[in-house]
Order: structure tokens, then sequence, then C-alpha cells
């Protein structure tokens, strides 16, 4: 049975969305095992996997079957760009992390973020190698599987550690390179997604990179929850269009860390 967004509670489609993404890491899982291929995208460096795009279809195939009015962006092949953001919009990275799920086998999360004519509902990150999902949205709360997180302290930018794009580091884009001589030290992790978690755990108190919306929608809604800010590095709201460089952070941090960049 088809369900819309008039007969369907959050409740429902948490657990509906719970259950494609433990069946998408069991794919995952078993396709890295015995059938990974690997292409290159804009660059060496820019690979793309069957993984990603077996995991995609699942998903799209899912969201299209039970929500056919629904619109979907996604990272691989054509579901890669939308008009407008009204409605409701399903958001996936179907393998966040390509590099480290290559090479490292672990590292790497399937994402899936829900919003409606551009607000933020339902964000789902899944540590597929750690058997960790974390979920939630506005108004429910965060959970790590089925614990309810604590807020995270409100951190001055000084006070902690920050997640930061290397490549933006490297190049000092935005100035940021200050961000990380001010603050405790700096981490490069490789996967937005498990970037977004370790704000949500308390472990950083903010993050910087280049993104896609597919790389950040998830997360936002997550960390929103939590009293963090986010924005594109020049304050400017999200435009969950193409790539832009964004910034997250406990809203002490942040507030700081726009006088600096």
């Amino acid at each position: 049975m088809r369900l819309g967004r008039s007969n369907m509670t959050n409740d429902l489609l948490v657990q509906k969305v719970k259950t494609w993404l433990y069946k998408t890491g069991e794919l995952a899982k078993k396709l890295e095992k015995s059938q990974l291929q690997i292409t290159t995208k804009s660059s060496r460096n820019d690979v793309v996997t069957n993984v990603d795009k077996e995991v995609q279809r699942f998903l799209v195939a899912k969201i299209e079957s039970e929500f056919p009015e629904d619109k979907i962006l996604a990272e691989e092949d054509e579901k890669s760009s939308l008009v407008d953001m009204s409605g409701r919009v399903w958001l996936i990275d179907p393998i966040d992390g390509t590099l480290n799920f290559v090479f490292q086998r672990e590292n790497f999360a399937i994402m899936i973020g829900v919003y409606e004519d551009g607000i933020g509902k339902l964000g789902f990150i899944y540590d597929v190698m750690r058997s960790e999902l974390y979920w939630g949205g506005a108004g429910l709360g965060v959970f790590c599987n089925e614990n309810k997180l604590e807020s995270p302290k409100n951190s001055g930018a000084k006070d902690g550690l920050w997640g930061i794009n290397v490549g933006m580091y490297v190049q000092n884009v935005g100035n940021i390179q200050a961000v990380g001589e001010n603050a405790m030290g700096v981490r490069m992790i490789g996967s937005a997604g498990l970037e977004f978690i370790s704000m949500l755990k308390g472990n950083t108190i903010g993050y910087i990179s280049n993104l896609y919306p597919w790389d950040y929608a998830p997360g936002v809604v997550l960390i929103k929850e939590f009293g963090f800010k986010a924005s594109g590095l020049d304050g400017l709201a999200l435009t969950f269009n193409g790539q832009q460089y964004f910034i997250a952070a406990t809203t002490q941090a942040y507030n700081e860390i726009m006088k600096m960049c």
C-alpha cells in the first residue's frame, strides 16, 4: 500500500527508513566482500563503486514505490539535481566516504535526510561497520540505535577539536587555518556523516568542508536538534543546490568563527 504524507506518522516513517538502512548496510557488506567494482568520476580520487549505485537504486526504488509524489535528490546518476525543495524531498548519500569504503573498509556511512518545503524533518546516518544508526528530527530528539543522546556542551571555538576538510585547510580557504590554530586541534575523517556523528557525541565542536546537499542534509537535521548552527561558510543559508563551502558548530563556536572566516 502506498502511503502519502497525510497518512504516514513520523513513527511509521522512521521505522520504515530504519528497515531500509539495515538492509542496505547488509547489501554493502555483501558486495564489498565479493563484487567491488570501482570507477572514477571527475578525478582519480573522486570514485564511485557498484555498491554506491546498488544502495542508491534500492533506496530510490523503495521511495518511488511507496511515495510516488515525493522528490529525490541523490548523489549518483540522474538524481543529482533538483529545481527546488518544495514538497517532500528525500536526500540520499548511498556511501558517504567512498574512499574510506574502498581503502579502509570502514569509516563510511549511508545517509538519508527527509525535508518538507526546505525544512529538515528527519535525519539518518548509518555507520554500517559499527552497526550504529544515528537518527532523529525536529521535536523527536536524537538517538543512537534506541538510546537517546544528550545534547553536547555549547563549547567555544577554542575549547575543543574541529573537523576540517584537508584540501580547504591546506589552501587556507576562508582563513580556516586560523580556526585550527585557535582550537585544541583539527581532525580529518573523510566522511561528512561521521563528522556529524562526532559533533552529536560531543567529540568535536564544529565541522568545515566543501559539501553537496546529500552530504550535509541528514546531519544538519540532527545537529540542529541539539542547537548547533549550520550555514555556508559565508554565513548565508544553505542552498541545497550544488557544492558549497559549509560550516556547522555549536552556537558559541559558530558565532566566534564567523568573525574569523
